[in-house]
């Protein structure tokens, strides 16, 4: 059985590109409400395939600690996939929340 990092980085890897998931999403797939383990998880991701730069808040802010070279670089990866910001630098959910079902 998959550890519970391991499920974490499975669902990573299925958000498309120029789509984004938030940590309470993914902690709801797994069937947890702790969205801050999510994010140890993906703070404790070394696979540089892994798409963690696709997950954000819930209110489309991006993580200032993201792991491989934070907030600016997070958001450089996403205007490469075409995901949209607004003008405070949110990501634009309404357009770019992945629509996967809860499990």
């Amino acid at each position: 059985m998959a550890s519970f990092f391991e499920r974490v980085y499975e669902i990573v890897k299925d958000i498309p590109r120029g789509k984004v998931s938030t940590y309470g999403q993914i902690a709801r797939l797994l069937g947890t409400r702790d969205a801050r383990r999510i994010g140890h998880a993906l703070h404790a991701n070394t696979d540089l395939k892994c798409p963690c730069h696709r997950v954000v808040f819930s209110d489309g802010r991006l993580a200032a600690g993201y792991v491989f070279g934070g907030a600016g670089e997070q958001k450089k990866r996403l205007e490469e996939e075409g995901v949209l910001f607004s003008h405070d630098g949110r990501v634009q959910l309404e357009k770019c929340l992945w629509q996967q079902d809860c499990k």
